[in-house]
């Protein structure tokens, strides 16, 4: 087991340093010049120049890429070109939003599709599972800036049930930030709930057709305990398997949703760093993105000890 954690922690490293890479290359050769969009059209070449100079922009890419991984090694994540503050200040004060609306999501995402999933795995063949795996498939294939589109006009604009976009105004109360996180939640958990909720039908019909599931109604014991008790916990591993991976794609993928929206977190910073060229902040997001990401899949496969003590690393 010990030897398995490090060697998980060792991959981790090794793919955080790739995801360093890459994402420093990939940033640099993507055309746009960050001093020109800070200076506006009518500023001069030698004006570019300057500002190229001070920012460090007129360094080779080699020692700028030996610089920005000193940084790093420090725990610094440079500081942002068009905000004038530390990218570490930056993604703090908007983690919050990304942060809830990832678990809100995840949250509304599983009690929609566990529930259907199991069931429709019980009923195999019958109507109600024919239109569970359609409605499935809708939601998969509903763009998600459409849906809170629609879901904008119909709740926000209409009957005012939901706020139409922002996070509140300054200083306003938890319960009115959480409450501006409603409408994008919903969108977010219907659309993620169609991955989890074929996932999790799948896995119940690996496990339903198995010799114990016969064994255990043979003895007389109460098909709800079969289904939940028998069946569920040996159909859990790739059900947790799908929503670890349903809550790192949330995580990186709530960007579109924030903007629809206008809430300020880390999605939208990331659109606005990437107009501007703003090469801090889109390195740093994106690093940390991609370390939750990591987290994650450890964190997952840790519970499976948890959940089924026969796997052994």
């Amino acid at each position: 087991m010990i030897r398995y954690i490090l060697q998980r922690l060792f991959g981790m490293i090794v793919v955080m340093f790739l995801v360093v890479t890459i994402v420093f290359v990939i940033v640099r050769v993507t055309p746009g010049d960050p001093a020109a969009v800070m200076l506006g059209p009518d500023a001069t070449a030698q004006d570019i120049a300057s500002l190229r100079a001070r920012l460090g922009l007129d360094q080779p890419l080699a020692l700028q890429y030996l610089y920005y991984f000193g940084q790093l090694l420090r725990g610094d994540l440079g500081q942002s070109i068009f905000l004038n503050e530390p990218v570490t200040s930056a993604l703090v004060e908007r983690a919050e939003p990304t942060f809830f609306l990832t678990v809100f999501s995840l949250v509304i995402a599983s009690i929609i599709a566990l529930p259907i999933g199991i069931y429709s795995a019980y009923r195999r063949g019958s109507l109600f599972d024919q239109a569970a795996t359609a409605l499935a498939m809708l939601a998969a294939s509903i763009p998600s800036f459409w849906l809170g589109l629609i879901l904008i006009q119909f709740f926000a604009v209409r009957h005012g049930i939901f706020p139409v976009s922002g996070y509140g105004g300054p200083g306003s109360a938890f319960a009115d930030r959480m409450y501006h996180l409603a409408l994008p939640s919903i969108v977010l958990g219907v659309v993620s709930s169609a991955l989890i909720l074929r996932f999790t039908r799948a896995s119940m019909l690996d496990v339903l057709g198995d010799d114990y599931i016969r064994t255990a109604r043979a003895k007389g014991l109460v098909e709800r305990k079969v289904i939940l008790k028998h069946a569920l916990k040996n159909a859990l591993i790739p059900i947790l398997t799908v929503i670890g991976l349903t809550a790192a794609v949330l995580i990186s993928g709530a960007v579109v949703t924030e903007t629809i929206f206008s809430l300020p977190g880390i999605g939208n910073l990331v659109v606005s760093a990437v107009l501007r060229r703003d090469y801090p902040v889109i390195q740093g997001a994106l690093l940390v993105i991609a370390g939750l990401y990591v987290l994650i899949n450890f964190a997952i496969d840790m519970l499976y000890l948890l959940v089924d003590p026969r796997v052994r690393y």
